[in-house]
């Protein structure tokens, strides 16, 4: 197939200088006849005015490299700048010192003049023309370090593995940083290098400089940057900086590895692990830089959300700020505002786009991998994807970023100077008004305003623009906690007004936090961040139905932090989040207590959508995870804190109990699904598979029904299946199959069950597995299906109307799914499936007798009542033509209704009653937990009225909702009577 014809634009920027673009045109018209027949290709022309009266540098290159303007013209851009990369790949490491530098500054020039053609023509997109620019770095970079290298081999200096491959096992490696690492270099760019050696590697051992590594590799290091930056006739290649590696001002300019790690592992700062985000081996040994930045990998991703690094991040900018006097000049004149301005550092700049960006990625991607993407525009693109960032926010910054960077290469495109400042003189202005492609220097001013603007703004949604603090001018001046005075009488007054009565407590303990006596509250940081947010604490706390027992909880919360720069940069910068927390430490004792134990939790409410895909999530947590604790560590960190979030969702009232079942059970699921995968995977490795074989894991209770609620135990049943010809597992130690699957869920349970910081992940109840806790943990497809043929209670059967297959490969869980409905359908007389429901339920009553008023689940009429109605039926019915059953209690109870098992107004009844006993369960669960007594806590019942009356029963009060709750009991247990039968007593 013929390649496509290259065709060059006809339109380019017009000439600022038009002299300067006729002396041009007519110097390279007089190189020779193939250069004037060029002139008369279509666009050629116009090209060369354009570079001649905008750019002297541009105009010298065109003359000194008309071949590449020859190759750009006829075959394009890619194809040009491949052809300059296959030449200098033809040469010879083992050249001459010269020879090398000459290719090198010639692969500079060609690549300089066809990348600066293709970005001002419009031809390659800002990404080509950086990667491209990143490209020829990297080349020339690999080419230089080969040679310097071999030419230490050669003189005897280190001994090289393969003479003919230096950079092999060679224990130096060059990392790029900032816009190289990112594959983004500006136009005039130098490059960030940091220079790191391992002193143990075998090159160093077997030469001359094994007495003095470090000399050596400090002489090789100048003598990389001489060949990379030194001019001469040829130019240069790029301006090199070494100064982002550990203490510059303080270590040698390449650095032993031993080093690098001891400085990042104890004295590495924020600024440093943002610049660590772009950082990626580039020349030299590869592996070592590999494995270093995989050493420094929790330095610069921190699992936590680490909202801290917001504050030090925008004080660094600040700093920058001040220093540089970066803000626009005070003008009414659109180009007088902008006159020496800094495109890069200064206001509504390309820095505050790449800080806004890197401080997210920092933020949120220790526990995202996905997020840990060096380039700006693609992590970008995934910050929205994980919605973290704006799309309206994303497409604004791109879309500014793309003009700053094309405005910062028009600048460095006049002589090749690494600046990023507008001109200040006005003639000048024009110049790269003309060479953007404006009318003139107003027009390209509105619109450089215009793009500073939308960068400021979005830079200050994310670092500057934190909401006042609520109603912290009420508190006033008056908040004063100096001194020794136990009851200082203006903090007291301004105490008693927002609430308060125990002011000497409360006076104490804000004394004991500004003190440092707090473990949290050691560090000047975290003090300084508390002593801003106390007035708004003390507002947000006073707010609550008992403002004392709220504060007493949060000081309970802040005594328990390991640290407290995290959770104060939190509410700092998140004061939504601090009046959310301090909602549960008004309303929820138990949710409180929770999170006073694992604080961690408290991340779990920055998720900001109600439902999510967790499994999605998950995995995504999990790419980098390796080892199995880690795996562990990472799920159940997930689980605890989406927990969390929605029992705080719930008591918001932003969930109701069907909602948030469906999630909580969402969450089992997905946990189970990614852990158990692993689990046996690491198993594997001990005891190998069991050839053909497969487990399932199968939910039951209110997992399989899908109404998990806060603190549901997670109750399953494993079945496996294996070839009858198979006996034993096959591997490093074999195991009978049997055997082999009971320890494999042992170690499933095992996973699921590991307590952490965080708490355990779940509970796990086996008890509905066949022949309960005296049954296998596994029990085998055949044993389960002849257990339930020939030995399963009714009750039992009962259990299965509300198993699910929830893991385990496809055709595995279909012919366990096969096998349960199978159970559920064997035929047994009606009358004898009532009899043992009812039999069942008065054992029950007998042994579990409810715990007090409020105990919905276990009172006669309760929700037991409820689920044996819809189980009982179920089974009863489970042969009839058409009727399909549910795990779900409710879903089932209208199947039954539309099968003419349940009179209408009795299903609606049930539904109802069924809905409000586990909103109720629920609610007190996660306020009061199990309580004894009638009477509830004001603070606790608000949400459980709200959520009564959501599930549809009004109740003026806790007694007027208890009493509601005793008709509803009555009428559900004259149902169980008419539906089941009627127990004893």
């Amino acid at each position: 197939m013929k390649p496509a014809t290259f065709l060059m634009p006809r339109h380019w920027p017009a000439p600022y200088d038009e002299a300067a673009a006729d002396r041009l045109v007519e110097r390279f018209e007089a190189i020779g006849e193939a250069e004037s027949r060029l002139l008369k290709a279509p666009g050629v022309l116009p090209m060369l005015r354009c570079l001649g009266g905008n750019s002297p540098y541009l105009a010298a290159l065109a003359l000194r490299e008309f071949d590449s303007i020859h190759r750009l013209v006829t075959t394009g851009p890619e194809a040009a700048f491949a052809h300059g990369l296959s030449c200098l790949g033809q040469v010879s490491f083992a050249a001459k010192r010269p020879d090398i530098a000459a290719a090198l500054r010639q692969a500079k020039r060609a690549t300089a003049l066809i990348a600066a053609i293709a970005d001002i023509g419009g031809i390659w997109p800002l990404e080509t023309v950086t990667g491209t620019l990143s490209d020829l770095a990297e080349a020339t970079l690999r080419l230089a370090i080969r040679h310097l290298l071999r030419t230490a081999h050669d003189a005897g200096e280190i001994r090289l593995q393969d003479a003919n491959r230096p950079e092999h096992n060679c224990g130096f490696v060059a990392l790029a940083m900032g816009k190289l690492g990112a594959a983004e270099l500006n136009y005039s760019s130098d490059i960030d290098l940091i220079l790191l050696y391992d002193s143990t590697a075998p090159v160093y051992a077997g030469g001359r400089a094994s007495d003095s590594i470090g000399s050596f590799t400090s002489r090789l290091a100048r003598d990389l940057i001489t060949l990379m930056e030194a001019r001469d006739a040829n130019g240069y290649v790029f301006r090199t900086d070494l100064r982002l590696r550990p203490d510059p001002a303080a270590t040698p300019p390449a650095v032993s590895l031993h080093a690098a790690l001891l400085y990042y592992e104890s004295m590495g700062q924020n600024w440093e692990r943002a610049a660590m985000i772009k950082a990626r081996p580039i020349a030299g040994d590869l592996p070592l830089g590999h494995r270093f930045l995989e050493a420094i990998r929790p330095f610069v991703w921190r699992r936590g959300l680490d909202f801290a690094a917001v504050a030090d991040i925008h004080a660094m900018k600040r700093r920058i700020d001040v220093a540089r006097n970066t803000a626009l000049n005070q003008s009414d004149d659109p180009a007088a505002r902008i006159a020496g301005h800094n495109v890069k550092l200064g206001e509504g700049g390309i820095r505050e786009i790449e800080f806004l960006v890197q401080t997210l990625q920092m933020v949120w991607g220790g526990r995202d991998p996905t997020l840990r993407i060096k380039p700006t525009l693609p992590a970008m693109a995934r910050l929205v994807e994980t919605g973290h960032l704006d799309e309206t926010a994303r497409c604004e910054l791109a879309e500014s970023y793309r003009f700053l960077r094309q405005v910062e290469h028009r600048i460095q495109m006049v002589n090749d100077r690494q600046t990023h400042d507008l001109p200040e003189q006005p003639e000048e202005m024009n110049r790269i008004a003309r060479f953007m492609a404006y009318p003139d220097a107003k027009a390209f001013a509105l619109d450089f305003l215009r793009h500073v603007d939308i960068v400021r703004a979005n830079y200050r949604a994310v670092f500057e623009l934190v909401p006042d603090m609520p109603d912290t001018k009420t508190a006033g001046p008056e908040l004063d906690f100096r001194g020794d005075d136990p009851e200082p009488a203006p903090t007291v007054a301004a105490l008693r007004a927002m609430g308060y009565h125990d002011t000497k407590r409360i006076v104490s303990a804000v004394r004991r936090w500004l003190a440092g006596h707090v473990r949290a509250l050691r560090s000047s940081l975290a003090r300084d961040l508390m002593t801003t947010m106390v007035p708004s604490i003390l507002v947000t706390l006073g707010r609550q139905p008992n403002p004392d027992e709220a504060f007493n909880r949060f000081d309970r919360f802040i005594s328990a932090l390991p640290a407290g720069v995290q959770p104060m940069s939190l509410f700092h910068r998140n004061p939504r989040q601090l009046d959310r927390v301090a909602a549960v430490l008004g309303a929820a004792p138990m949710l409180s207590e929770h999170l006073v134990r694992y604080p961690s939790a408290l991340e779990g409410l920055l998720t900001t959508d109600d439902v999510v895909d967790v499994e999605r999530m998950l995995r995504s947590r999990l790419t980098d995870a390796d080892r199995q604790e880690d795996v562990i560590q990472i799920v159940r960190s997930a689980v605890k804190e989406r927990d969390f979030f929605l029992s705080v969702a719930t008591l918001e009232g932003r969930l109701d109990v069907n909602a948030s079942g469906r999630q909580r059970t969402a969450l089992a699921e997905a946990a189970l699904s990614v852990l158990v995968p692993r689990v046996l995977a690491d198993f594997a490795t001990r005891f190998g598979r069991v050839p053909g074989g497969a487990l399932a894991v199968v939910a039951m209770g209110k997992a399989g029904g899908r109404e998990m609620m806060a603190g549901s135990d997670l109750d399953l049943m494993f079945i496996y299946d294996h070839p009858q010809d198979v006996t034993e597992s096959r591997g490093p130690r074999n195991l009978p199959a049997s055997q082999w699957f009971v320890r494999a869920v042992q170690a499933c349970i095992g996973a699921l069950t590991a307590p952490g910081p965080e708490g355990q992940m779940y509970a796990l109840d086996m008890r509905l597995r066949p022949s309960g806790n005296k049954g296998p943990l596994a029990v085998s497809l055949e044993g389960f299906k002849h257990y339930h043929e020939w030995d399963a209670w009714t009750w039992e059967r009962m259990a299965l109307t509300r198993a699910r297959v929830v893991a385990g490969p496809p055709d595995m869980r279909r012919r366990v799914t096969r096998a349960i409905e199978a159970a559920i359908r064997r035929q047994q007389e009606p009358d004898r499936i009532r009899a043992n429901a009812v039999t069942m339920r008065e054992r029950m009553a007998r042994d579990l007798r409810p715990h007090g008023p409020w105990d919905v689940k276990l009172r006669a009429g309760g929700l037991i009542d409820i689920e044996f109605i819809a189980q009982t039926l179920q089974l009863v019915h489970a042969q009839d033509p058409g009727f399909r059953g549910s795990q779900t209690t409710h879903v089932a109870l209208q199947r039954l209704r539309n099968a003419g098992v349940i009179a209408r107004p009795d299903a609606a009844l049930l539904i109802e009653a069924e809905r409000l006993w586990r909103t109720i369960q629920g609610m007190l669960r996660m306020t009061v937990g199990r309580i004894e007594v009638a009477s509830l806590p004001d603070a606790s019942a608000l949400p459980l009225l709200l959520a009564a009356a959501k599930a549809g029963v009004s109740a003026v009060d806790a007694d007027d909702l208890l009493h509601k709750s005793e008709d509803i009991a009555q009428q559900v247990r004259k149902l169980f009577e008419n539906y089941v039968g009627k127990p004893d007593g």
